[in-house]
């Protein structure tokens, strides 16, 4: 085999890009566990745990923010 025709594989985002994706995808999975729970055991009981501001705002907020940043990290230029 020649050298010349041999490509070195590289990755499709620098490191940066992928340590930021890693930040973006723990707020993504800290907003979905903060939406967990404020249920009933018994379902002819109401719960009002279930419009908790952890749940309405909160968690909600959480994921939009994890979602913007995954965004910026495939946006952003890794070749700095």
């Amino acid at each position: 085999m020649n050298n010349e025709n041999t490509q070195q594989k590289e990755f499709l985002f620098g490191k940066k890009n992928y340590i930021i994706m890693l930040v973006g995808i723990a707020f993504i999975a800290i907003g979905f566990i903060f939406m967990v729970g404020g249920g009933s055991d018994n379902p002819e009981v109401f719960n009002e745990e279930i419009y908790n501001w952890q749940r309405i705002r909160l968690a909600p907020t959480l994921v939009i923010i994890g979602l913007g940043i995954e965004i910026y990290a495939i946006l952003a230029d890794s070749k700095k």
